[in-house]
């Protein structure tokens, strides 16, 4: 199925993920195919009957509202504006270097009396003047996810539950931030969803994106020829294991800023008659356009633990570069994933993207990449409020997000998971 530029309602994903990451419900397979994606109530005195669910004024109120900021904020680098839907780029493809043509070699006589600047029946290099035209690859991250928030503020009525203006106007401040807290855990369920789907992209892809998946429970295995669990690692042998993925970490990072067709799909062009691949997308990533999401339980376990001299998150990586995950998809589950991604259609060169294997990891370590691999782009995010209904003496405020989740695997990414093979 190919992402239709027809924006995408979003509210019942935003629902469910939001539901999951507070605790509301326990994990589920979120599909995000289309998306890139107590005390007591009432006292005996009775309540006002606009809301019906504040208590006639008794005593000075406290009102239970602290403000929250979105966390996630690693890939919010795009915003492409209201008047576009569509994020278009283009690469190139890397080509081989051409038989030298100033030399007599073993592979051609360029040089001899009589001979012109042409191929002198195949035993020369071609002309100066063979052409040698530029491959692009031009990739569209169209679409868009809506939805929608409101809240309605009365003119009066509610000021018979509070006993002076003072506690009225801390009620009504209340009422704003939990409304703010609300487009925050919106704005950060998009995100999440976001870095899930890439998490299942690249489990799904790691055929054709070498590297980039690293099961590090089979690796450690491999490496010091032992059988342990994941859960063995994380518990008898978390400082061999932490002091290994340490290293694997960093060594990722190091081999992630060479130039190669690691870490990526590389969209290989095929040749139709001898099935060899001729040309490749080749890709690098700096030190300074590394990024990291990294889950923090690990480390703080490794902190009380182990040897917080050395396994410090800022010794991976500097505090600007990464964020800490407390959970990646649901808090009662913090280190789990279980998601049906959204994939480029690998056999048809990603001319379509279409819904990948639905991916269930029990422990998610951390996902390291490039910053233009995983984006969120901010087409609209607009508040408008009403004017007063002349009669019922109400005003209602909408809040109308349009978002595009961008993940490209063409760039690199390296996951970081544990499963017991």
């Amino acid at each position: 199925m190919a992402r239709t530029l027809t924006p995408k309602d979003a509210s019942a994903l935003m629902s469910m993920l939001v539901k999951e990451a507070t605790g509301q419900d326990n994990l589920a397979n979120v599909n995000t195919t289309d998306f890139v994606s107590m005390g007591e109530t009432v006292l005996a005195t009775g309540v006002e009957n606009t809301l019906n669910a504040l208590t006639i004024v008794l005593g000075r109120p406290v009102i239970a509202s602290r403000r929250y900021d979105a966390k996630l904020k690693l890939i919010q680098a795009k915003n492409s504006g209201e008047y576009t839907d569509r994020y278009r780029k283009i690469s190139f493809y890397a080509k081989l270097p051409k038989e030298a043509g100033d030399w007599n070699t073993d592979q051609n006589i360029n040089l001899k009396n009589e001979f012109d600047n042409g191929s002198n029946g195949g035993q020369s290099t071609a002309s100066m003047w063979e052409q040698n035209a530029p491959m692009p690859l031009e990739v569209n991250f169209g679409g868009s996810s809506v939805w929608q928030d409101s809240l309605t503020r009365y003119e009066y009525q509610l000021k018979q539950a509070f006993r002076s203006e003072e506690d009225f106007i801390a009620f009504a401040n209340g009422i704003v931030t939990e409304k703010r807290n609300d487009i925050e855990s919106q704005k950060e369920a998009y995100n999440r969803m976001n870095i899930l789907n890439m998490i299942g992209a690249v489990y799904d892809c790691q055929s054709v994106m070498q590297g980039s998946a690293v099961n590090l429970t089979a690796e450690f295995n491999a490496e010091f020829r032992t059988s342990y669990t994941s859960e063995q690692l994380r518990t008898d042998h978390l400082k061999e294991f932490l002091e290994f993925f340490t290293a694997r970490f960093k060594l990722a990072s190091m081999y992630m800023r060479n130039r190669t067709k690691n870490y990526h799909w590389s969209h290989d062009i095929v040749d139709a008659q001898t099935g060899e691949i001729t040309h490749s997308i080749l890709r690098h990533t700096p030190a300074d356009r590394q990024r990291a999401f990294l889950f923090s339980p690990l480390f703080v376990k490794s902190e009380a633990m182990v040897f917080p001299e050395i396994f410090h998150e800022d010794y991976l990586f500097s505090p600007d570069q990464h964020e800490l995950v407390d959970y990646w998809q649901s808090i009662n589950t913090p280190s789990a994933v279980n998601i049906t991604p959204s994939v480029p259609n690998i056999a048809n060169g990603g001319t379509t993207q279409i819904a990948g294997d639905p991916v269930s990891l029990e422990y998610v370590v951390g996902v390291l990449f490039d910053t233009d691999a995983i984006l969120t782009d901010y087409q609209l995010d607009n508040v408008a409020t009403t004017p007063m209904e002349a009669r019922k003496h109400y005003i209602n405020t909408w809040y109308s997000m349009k978002k595009n989740a961008i993940n490209d695997i063409t760039e690199n990414v390296v996951l970081f998971y544990m499963e017991d093979e």
